[in-house]
């Protein structure tokens, strides 16, 4: 099982790295890993391995096969692969990093200001899209996009929080995704809270990365409303910067 480095600090930039395996494909396992994997609709971190005057670029992290396996996944080209027990350091592309958690929590703040359904979503560094069981289109795309706005402008801190798989099944309503449950199995589920006290703006599930308080975020605009389906609505946030 690799460390995931990124889901105790976010904002860690760099970090030791000691190489625990390859995989057949080529992959580097590390013992802990700063590199988010893909999943839940973020891309997988990118950046540099650095081990003994040799330096590989990232191109992506994915999840293995095994419990927790977190894969850094080498751009062609590199030095020969290293091997287990070598020893160096790993650095974040941290400018892609962050914008990627600002438009994660900024999707988070739109199933805020549009409390439908989810039915999909992605995340890129200059924008971010969700899909919701919308039949009609909103009647106010520029109300919804102020009030988007308000919620960032007003830095509401991000934290997170962890429960057990029994009381998110309990508590179901948590769980905004339609097409993509939250992992279960492990004993407990990760919930990403925006705001303070007893009635947060937004409790969800979430493994991501994100911002420590909404105003990092910035403004933001929506692009126009795409219809995906019978009853399907698509609205992209856009990032000002």
């Amino acid at each position: 099982m690799t460390d995931p480095l990124f889901r105790t600090d976010a904002y860690l930039r760099e970090a030791p790295a000691t190489v625990t395996g390859l995989t057949p494909e080529g992959g580097i396992l590390l013992d802990a890993a700063l590199f988010y994997p893909t999943g839940g609709g973020q891309p997988g971190d990118s950046g540099t391995l650095s081990i003994a005057g040799r330096t590989w670029d990232i191109a992506t992290t994915e999840k293995g096969a095994g419990d927790g396996e977190i894969i850094l996944v080498p751009a062609p080209g590199g030095p020969a692969l290293p091997a287990p027990g070598d020893t160096g350091l790993q650095r974040l592309d941290w400018a892609r990093r962050h914008r990627l958690m600002r438009v994660h929590t900024a999707l988070h703040l739109l199933s805020v200001v549009v409390p439908l359904p989810v039915t999909g979503g992605s995340i890129a560094k200059t924008k971010g899209r969700l899909d919701f069981d919308m039949p009609e289109a909103p009647e106010d795309k520029d109300a919804l996009e102020h009030a988007l706005n308000a919620l960032i402008a007003a830095d509401h801190p991000v934290s997170d929080t962890w429960i057990t798989d029994a009381e998110l099944a309990a508590n179901a309503g948590l769980v905004k995704t339609m097409s993509v449950q939250p992992p279960v199995g492990a004993g407990r589920v990760r919930l990403v809270r925006i705001g303070a006290g007893e009635q947060p703006v937004d409790l969800q599930p979430c493994g991501g990365t994100h911002v420590a308080r909404t105003g990092e975020i910035g403004p933001v605009t929506l692009g126009k409303v795409e219809k995906k389906g019978r009853q399907n609505r698509r609205l992209t946030v856009l990032l000002a910067d």
